[in-house]
């Protein structure tokens, strides 16, 4: 199926490595033309078509990011919302750690959103159609304990992603999210590796997966954003898209 991205100007957060690395290959595959914006240069990755270096919770990045690729491409039609970690920020970490959190993992979301709403308006108006795709993660209807901060900023990205898709539905911009829930990445093989029996907690938490028994790949959560970032997709706003193979909704006794 031919998506319709062909020469669209996507930019994603957090784009040089994870389910942000396998979203820019996903777009660039489609023919998109795609901006990264990330702490790690990803200018030379494969698919990059420009690069923006620096830290998100710096107004200063978000602005060079739109800056940089109205510069460049002279358009805006996607904005994919990837950036963030999971800090572990608990109750015992305090507020100031808690408003960290919420910097690095949800203000930046709203900053280029709002920094990239004419540009994406006036795609919609000259192309027909335009999209936020913002990543959540099922920490935010799950909880996980332990991780306030991250589980406040993707719980109020969800929020967002149904208050935007309201307020911008007359410029025809569309908003949706995507939840990941276990998604093999380097960096949760990285963190598997630090317990006690890697590969025994890797097949713990495989069983609890009611589809497959298996972890979400970085491509198939990409799939899923370049797809309700497209065109086919032009009826579909203010959607929470679940892409977890059942971990977050279905009943652990199907595991």
């Amino acid at each position: 199926m031919d998506l319709g991205l062909r020469d669209k100007v996507v930019l994603v957060t957090g784009g040089a490595s994870g389910i942000g690395r396998a979203i820019v290959t996903t777009f660039a595959h489609e023919g998109a033309r795609v901006v990264v914006v990330d702490r790690s240069d990803a200018s030379a990755h494969a698919g990059v078509a420009a690069a923006v270096t620096g830290d998100l919770a710096d107004t200063d990045t978000c602005r060079r990011a739109i800056d940089a690729t109205m510069t460049r491409f002279g358009r805006l039609d996607v904005l994919v919302n990837n950036a963030g970690r999971n800090d572990g920020v608990g109750l015992d970490a305090g507020p100031e750690a808690f408003v960290r959190s919420l910097q690095q993992n949800l203000v930046h979301a709203y900053t280029l959103a709002h920094l990239a709403r004419p540009h994406l308006a006036a795609a919609a108006a000259q192309h027909g159609d335009a999209a936020i795709v913002n990543i959540g993660s099922k920490v935010a209807v799950t909880g996980q304990g332990g991780t306030s901060g991250y589980a406040a900023a993707k719980g109020a990205l969800l929020a967002l992603t149904r208050e935007w898709a309201l307020e911008l539905a007359a410029q025809r911009v569309r908003s949706n999210a995507v939840l990941p829930a276990e998604v093999w990445t380097p960096l949760y093989e990285s963190w598997l590796a630090t317990q006690g029996d890697p590969l025994a907690e890797r097949a713990r938490i495989e069983r609890s997966i009611p589809l497959g028994q298996r972890f979400t790949t970085a491509d198939e959560i990409a799939a899923m954003v370049a797809f309700v970032a497209s065109p086919r997709s032009a009826h579909t706003t203010g959607q929470l898209l679940f892409v977890d193979g059942g971990y977050t909704h279905l009943d652990r006794r199907a595991t």
